[in-house]
């Protein structure tokens, strides 16, 4: 591998874990600095939280909606643009023809937006005694699969809830996602349960690395965020882990250890289409 290959295969990722208000002109200041912070400590690669200029809630989505593009993706073009990273912009609720959605833009390095990923799979849960809580009142889902390529790797795109379908993430990976990303706000109820089972999951069914970028947790909120903003390896070992509070982590993301744990256990190579060949089924 020559020295430019072997410096490509190498990149740092950063998660911000943001303490988000009902202020956003507040957020997007706090935002943009922590970008900053990001790239100043080498993040090549930026992810936000789900709902990072607005309080998460059915209620507050019709309030703080706004046009793609407008004030917050604005914000989001120059931070990414000053910065010269990648810019995963977590999602911000979007109004389009009359619609709501819950919609991640992600931005290039020149502040250009490559894409907008719109929430596929909204988050309508009702857990008897503990939460209930309908997307599906105010916004409309996405449909499309959204996928963005940087000099390392490409990167696949979803929002929260869509971690939970399997079949996401192997679409992506079966496009050539060697990282996947995941903007979410899991509860107080969810969190503890499934957000890191979720992630090691996904990392470990299509070998990629996956990294999901949380609010900081405020228990003033009407929605509690669980926090612990983290990355996984396509080994399933969580590599960076925030606690609860307001915070960046890194990760060193290395496409060649990718490689060779595909080629240990060479899992992708037996795929066929959406099936598995037999030998894919039996282990040992």
């Amino acid at each position: 591998m020559s020295a430019l290959a072997k410096a490509m295969s190498k990149f740092r990722l950063a998660v911000v874990q943001l303490h988000v208000t009902k202020v956003k002109a507040d957020n997007l200041s706090k935002a943009r600095g922590l970008i900053k912070e990001a790239a100043s400590q080498g993040a090549k690669v930026v992810v936000l939280p789900e709902c990072f200029n607005s309080p998460y809630g059915t209620g507050f989505f019709p309030e703080y909606a706004e046009k793609i593009p407008g004030v917050s993706t604005q914000v989001l073009s120059e931070a990414a643009k000053e910065s010269g990273v990648y810019l995963v912009g977590g999602s911000i609720p979007e109004e389009d023809e009359g619609k709501l959605y819950n919609t991640c833009a992600v931005f290039g390095p020149d502040g250009s937006l490559l894409l907008k990923h719109r929430k596929i799979h909204l988050f309508d849960i009702d857990v008897p005694g503990k939460i209930r809580f309908q997307e599906s009142e105010t916004l409309s889902p996405g449909s499309g699969l959204s996928v963005f390529d940087t000099p390392y790797c490409k990167v696949g795109v979803g929002i929260c809830y869509d971690i939970r379908f399997a079949e996401l993430a192997q679409l992506y990976a079966k496009k050539g996602c060697q990282l996947l990303v995941y903007p979410g706000a899991f509860n107080m109820t969810t969190g503890p349960a499934h957000w890191e089972l979720l992630q090691r999951g996904r990392a470990v069914d299509n070998q990629v690395y996956v990294a999901t970028a949380s609010p900081a947790r405020d228990e003033m909120a009407s929605y509690v965020a669980w926090g612990h903003s983290s990355v996984v390896n396509p080994w399933g070992e969580v590599i960076s882990k925030a606690g609860a509070e307001e915070t960046v982590v890194y990760a060193d993301i290395d496409l060649q250890y990718l490689a060779d744990v595909r080629q240990q256990i060479p899992i992708t190579a037996q795929r066929r289409g959406d099936l598995y060949s037999v030998n894919a089924v039996q282990e040992g």
